[in-house]
């Protein structure tokens, strides 16, 4: 008798076509999902190798759309970035694959959701929250925390060996000496020889951008035009190439970004879990649209709104690294961002040139620029007398602190 259905998120890799026929194993029903996000996959090859493993039906979902326009265009808008340097590409898929997962296991009426994240990562918790905040009667079967599984399966020589005696499909080229997750926003690189965080990456690890040192001598000249700080047309000034729909904004964009070697960086982190871990990340496209969004955000925004914007971004940026997307905190957050967005609108002209980008100009009918105000050669509505008393009230604190405090913490 079967023990009831589960879904699993499954990649058509090593390790999740173990655990679907594990699962079967142990008496479930299997549903197999596999998420296009914008990988590179044999998606009809995946399909034919889960149905030939048992599993009961096999959903195969192409997110692209939603996870630009639903997942991605809400974290541009927050200039979302993790300790200052991460673009949270794979933080920001995981609820967007989560989701669906959990909509399939409702609609056929499984009681189990399971995935093949490992007991270490961060994205075990990226799933799991999503799962149990949509999902609350859920239950989640995660098979690298169940004793008898991980004790089983110690490494990739015993995965390799239960898929020889159990006519599971191995790869046929060597693995990498490293593990790899792939989206349309990015690629990340972890594990293996990377765990050293003093080696430096081979080479021939990056998949997604070319070497800047490789890269094209003559840059690509873009300008992307937004609306409440959401991208809605990217124009190649050399070529005359424009773009106007979510996906194929994004896909451009990385197009380009990858052609000139835009958006590597090699960073350790925090998981949430509480360790530190060394990855390695290509994010083009959206490396060139953070510092596009960031540019006409300035150029449109209130000083002070924009200082209560860039703390609600950094909050964020933590709730989606640590899984709670779906979160009550981070709905409301969310909803206080895309309040400040309302006037970020214009066009920013940017070029792409050897790993890098360069801003070249902006235009927006909502910005706070005013030139003849800024001007050196023309006073505007401006009294350089104002100045005087403004440096002196902010003067006082000074002033006070050094008379009665000064002394005490000044070199003897």
């Amino acid at each position: 008798m079967s023990k009831g259905t589960v879904v699993l998120a499954y990649s058509g890799g090593l390790d999740t076509s173990c655990i679907l026929v594990w699962l079967k194993e142990q008496g479930y029903d299997v549903i197999a999902y596999l998420a296009n996000i914008g990988q590179e996959e044999d998606f009809d090859e995946a399909r034919l190798k889960a149905e030939k493993l048992g599993a009961k039906k096999v959903f195969i979902e192409d997110l692209r759309g939603e996870f630009v326009e639903e997942f991605i265009w809400p974290s541009v808008q927050a200039n979302a970035i993790y300790e200052d340097r991460y673009l949270l590409g794979t933080s920001v898929a995981r609820p967007c694959i989560a989701r669906r997962q959990v909509q399939i296991a409702q609609r056929e009426g499984a009681q189990y959701v399971s995935h093949g994240a490992t007991g270490k990562g961060n994205d075990q918790v990226r799933f799991e929250l999503t799962c149990y905040a949509l999902f609350p009667e859920v239950k989640i079967i995660s098979p690298w925390r169940i004793p008898e599984f991980f004790n089983r399966f110690r490494g990739r020589k015993d995965l390799m060996e239960y898929a020889n005696e159990h006519d599971i499909p191995v790869p046929v080229t060597p693995k990498a000496p490293w593990s790899m997750d792939a989206n349309l926003m990015h690629i990340s690189y972890e594990s293996g020889i990377l765990e050293n965080p003093k080696t430096h990456a081979p080479v021939d690890l990056y998949l997604m951008t070319k070497n800047p040192e490789d890269s094209p001598n003559t840059p690509d000249v873009l300008e992307i035009e937004f609306l409440k700080g959401v991208p809605i047309k990217v124009t190649n000034v050399v070529d005359g190439k424009a773009k106007d729909s979510p996906l194929e904004i994004f896909s451009y964009l990385n197009e380009v970004g990858g052609k000139h070697g835009v958006g590597r960086i090699d960073i350790v982190e925090n998981r949430f879990i509480g360790m530190k871990s060394r990855g390695i990340y290509e994010t083009p496209g959206g490396t060139i649209l953070y510092q596009a969004h960031l540019d006409m955000e300035t150029f449109t925004m209130d000083k002070e709104v924009r200082r209560i914007k860039q703390g609600l971004g950094i909050t964020f940026s933590e709730l989606i690294y640590n899984g709670f997307w779906f979160s009550p905190e981070c709905a409301f957050v969310r909803d206080c961002i895309a309040r400040s967005q309302e006037n970020v609108e214009g066009k920013v002209q940017l070029s792409v040139f050897k790993g890098q980008v360069y801003m070249l100009g902006r235009e927006s009918p909502k910005s706070l620029y005013n030139e003849e105000l800024v001007s050196m050669d023309v006073q505007g509505d401006y009294d350089p007398c104002d100045a005087s008393g403004f440096i002196k009230i902010n003067a006082v604190r000074l002033r006070e602190h050094h008379r009665l405090q000064g002394l005490s913490g000044s070199k003897k």
